[in-house]
């Protein structure tokens, strides 16, 4: 049936719809898999939630985002064989299902709605963003029409995460006589981005009156973390379902004229909660998916090392982590005692590997080169450096992957050694400021108490000459944090920066350390997007530039 801005609704929705929001982990390029749960999804929300409709994310039949993996030649056929899976399995309700269009002239970001055997409507998505982590455009063409289909004798608007973001999709299908409409989304998560998406909704229903269903993934994929997070809006802008960020599951939601909107809501969580929630599911799926049996990590004493450490016990299970020491003659007794203390209070391995004869060796090799020469930052990253060949040398042998420990403040001013602190496979808190880590060793710390006070109220020190603290090198980190917060992700120049109380020294030096650092972030292992603009896929500036104070 199809709607025109004219056609009269044929049935009220005195009687309630239950639609079913898919909430789910999906990976990228497993499309067998894939299916394979879209159909139990589809099975358990006909049979046992009783459902009229199940929606499953963008894309959810090759994952998202599939990058240029959309390119390969044997893709179109596999989605091809997947839809057509999909319509010869499920029989007794509709699906709604992301997936990618292959057509003549390009590649549609599209959804399909499916009832017993058919595809009843096609969707295209409309507006392609290209902003931020999003590179949509060069990959998908744009849609140009609206979708609305019969649900029950309901009319029923489609439509795919970033035009529910713009008035016009939404208007469009109000214009034809939609009574409601449904969103499939795969927007990663951000610090404050769940309040931002209500926040859009709510405009979109200000302006359409039209109640909306917003369906999320959840899970890690690379440098992204799907927080899931789905919810409904009724007609006058009321929550009335919220699905808990980071789960995987089904959410049975019920639209009906006489009560709105009814499914469980989730109760609001602490960001520093989420953010470790996050971390948590985005190690686990980089570690399993990746085929790897376990994590390394140089487990120093400090608190990276030990956040790092409790977010992998709980993605992996101790059983799977390795925690090692790799102490030198300026590692203090507390800080091996403090690593071995965290190591037994997660049930993780432990082993210690000096690396005192490694640092001699390397200096009698270059002693005769380096004669003249002053002691420098030289020698302190050569003891890095000797623990990043240690770590790799052990991942090479057994087979788990290294986790990085260095945080956002320290990867925006290049206060990480490459080949050395650097060395590894994925790096969880790279876009987790310094501060944020001291909030989430707290915030685990109240689930059970793993890692010791004395890692939280010690100076930070990369213990690579006598008595050395960070902020020997660098400003507080209370101070160098909201610096980079305003020159990374607000892009404001020195003086905006200078002009909200900050020392026109430290800013320029900062802003300097920051444009200096860009070739080693080139180098950096991946890692999940926490805050507004993180490196890599969302901030791509160039390493040779001049641009001093923009």
């Amino acid at each position: 049936m199809h709607y025109g801005a004219h056609t009269p609704v044929s049935k009220d929705m005195t009687s309630k719809l239950t639609l079913v929001a898919a909430q789910l982990n999906l990976w990228v390029g497993d499309i067998d898999g894939n299916v394979d749960k879209i159909i139990a999804a589809a099975v358990r929300a006909r049979d046992e939630l009783h459902a009229h409709l199940i929606a499953f994310p963008e894309l959810a039949i090759l994952g998202y985002p599939p990058d240029d993996l959309l390119l390969r030649s044997g893709i179109p056929p596999a989605v091809e064989a997947g839809l057509a899976r999909l319509r010869s399995e499920i029989h007794g309700i509709h699906v709604v299902v992301g997936y990618p269009d292959y057509a003549d002239e390009g590649i549609y970001n599209a959804a399909a709605v499916l009832r017993d055997g058919k595809t009843v409507r096609r969707y295209r998505k409309r507006l392609l963003p290209n902003y931020g982590v999003f590179d949509e455009k060069r990959h998908f063409l744009p849609g140009t029409s609206a979708c609305v289909f019969d649900l029950e004798g309901v009319p029923v608007a489609l439509c795919i995460c970033e035009d529910i973001w713009s008035p016009g999709p939404a208007d469009e299908s109000r214009d034809l006589g939609a009574r409601m409409m449904i969103n499939l989304n795969a927007s990663p998560f951000a610090l404050g981005k769940a309040a931002q998406r209500e926040q859009v909704l709510r405009q979109r229903n200000a302006e359409t009156g039209l109640p909306v269903l917003y369906v999320n993934q959840v899970g890690g994929q690379d440098d992204l973390m799907f927080d899931g997070a789905s919810f409904a809006i009724d007609c006058t802008g009321r929550i009335g379902f919220r699905a808990p960020a980071f789960e995987e599951d089904l959410y049975a939601v019920e639209f009906g004229e006489g009560f709105g909107i009814r499914g469980p809501t989730a109760p609001a969580v602490d960001q520093t909660e989420l953010v470790y929630r996050g971390l948590v599911q985005s190690v686990r799926d980089y570690v399993n998916r990746n085929g790897f049996p376990g994590a390394l990590i140089g487990l120093s004493g400090g608190i990276d090392s030990a956040l790092i450490a409790a977010i992998a016990a709980d993605a992996l299970g101790p059983e799977r982590v390795w925690g090692v020491s790799l102490p030198s003659r300026y590692t203090l007794d507390m800080s091996n005692d403090d690593a071995l203390i965290e190591a037994k209070a997660l049930g993780i391995r432990h082993s210690v590997l000096p690396i005192e004869q490694t640092v001699l060796a390397l200096n009698d090799t270059l002693a005769q080169t380096f004669a003249g020469c002053d002691i420098d930052i030289t020698e302190e990253n050569m003891q890095s450096r000797a623990r990043g060949v240690l770590l790799m040398a052990l991942s090479n042998k057994f087979g788990h992957v290294v986790l990085t420990t260095g945080n956002k403040s320290e990867m925006a001013v290049g206060y990480a050694t490459l080949y050395g602190d650097m060395c590894g496979g994925f790096a969880p808190i790279k876009d987790v400021y310094k501060t944020l880590v001291f909030d989430l060793v707290r915030y685990r710390n109240t689930c059970s108490p793993v890692i010791p006070e004395r890692v939280l109220t010690r100076p930070p020190s990369a213990e690579l000459r006598p008595d050395q603290k960070d902020s020997d090198s660098l400003p507080p980190y209370e101070v160098l944090d909201p610096i980079l917060e305003a020159y990374v992700e607000d892009s404001r120049s020195i003086p905006e920066i200078v002009a909200m109380g900050f020392d026109e020294g430290i800013v320029k030096r900062v802003a300097a350390l920051v444009r200096r650092s860009e070739y080693k972030r080139r180098q950096a292992p991946p890692g999940p997007k926490v805050t507004r603009c993180a490196f890599g896929r969302e901030r791509r500036y160039p390493i040779t530039a001049v641009y001093d104070d923009m």
